[in-house]
C-alpha cells in the first residue's frame, strides 16, 4: 500500500488497542517496580558502605586506644631520658608535664581562632532568599 496515509495503529483491530487508562495504569506499575528496584539497589549498596564504615571506625578506635598507650610510654621514656641527663625524676616529670600544658594551650588557642573564622554561608542564604522572592512573585 505505497502512498497511503494510514498509520500502523489503524491496521490494528480496535479491541487490540489499549485505552489511555490502561496505558497509564501499566506505566504506573512499571514506574512503581522501577522505584522499588532502585530503592532495593540503594539499600544493598548502603549496607556494604555501612559495614565498611563500621570496620574503618573500629580500626581507627583501636588505633587511638593503642596510640594513647604509646603516648604514655613515650612520655615516661622522655621523663627518664631527662632524668638520665642529671635532673631529678620529679623535675623531669614537671618539665614534661609543663611542655604538655604549653602544647595544650597552643592547640586550644588555635582551635578558638579557627572557630572564630567560621561564618554563615552568606551566598547560599542570599540565593535562597532570591529564590523565595522569585517564587512569591510568580504566584
Amino acid at each position: 500500500m505505497a502512498g497511503t496515509d494510514r498509520s500502523p495503529a489503524q491496521d490494528v483491530p480496535v479491541d487490540a488497542q489499549r485505552s489511555l487508562g490502561e496505558l497509564f495504569s501499566s506505566a504506573s506499575k512499571d514506574m512503581s517496580t522501577l522505584v522499588r528496584s532502585e530503592i532495593a539497589l540503594a539499600k544493598s549498596e548502603v549496607k556494604v558502605s555501612v559495614v565498611n564504615v563500621a570496620k574503618g571506625g573500629g580500626a581507627f578506635g583501636a588505633a587511638a586506644f593503642v596510640g594513647v598507650f604509646a603516648f604514655v610510654f613515650l612520655s615516661f621514656a622522655v621523663v627518664y631520658g631527662i632524668h638520665a641527663l642529671g635532673l631529678g625524676v620529679a623535675w623531669s616529670f614537671l618539665i614534661v608535664g609543663g611542655f604538655y600544658l604549653l602544647l595544650a594551650g597552643a592547640l586550644g588557642y588555635y582551635g578558638i581562632a579557627s572557630f572564630k573564622k567560621v561564618r554563615p554561608p552568606e551566598r547560599t542564604i542570599t540565593t535562597t532568599q532570591d529564590t523565595i522572592t522569585t517564587l512569591k512573585n510568580v504566584g
